[in-house]
């Protein structure tokens, strides 16, 4: 399952989306056994929290608010990674 891993971080946001749309694809046909159908469905949830965390991070770098002295979001700016 290790080896699932590290296959799945490795895998661009877009081809883990792919790959996450046709796990549901073959999970709803109903075609797949069952055993088949639990490890599709544990790949399917390692994909998923890849892109979340991808959109995340994304997320992250695109904007960082600040916050003003009465705790309010006063104004965003860039992320600045460095």
């Amino acid at each position: 399952m290790a080896e699932d891993g590290d296959r799945i971080a490795e895998l661009s946001f877009e081809d883990a989306l792919k790959r996450l749309e046709t796990i549901v694809q073959q999970l709803e046909s109903g075609d797949v056994p069952l055993e088949k159908s639990i490890e599709l469905y544990g790949e399917g949830d390692r994909l998923r929290a890849q892109c979340e965390a991808r959109l995340k991070a994304a997320q992250a770098r695109i904007e960082q608010i600040q916050i003003g002295a009465d705790g309010t979001p006063a104004a965003s700016r860039p992320f600045d990674a460095e």
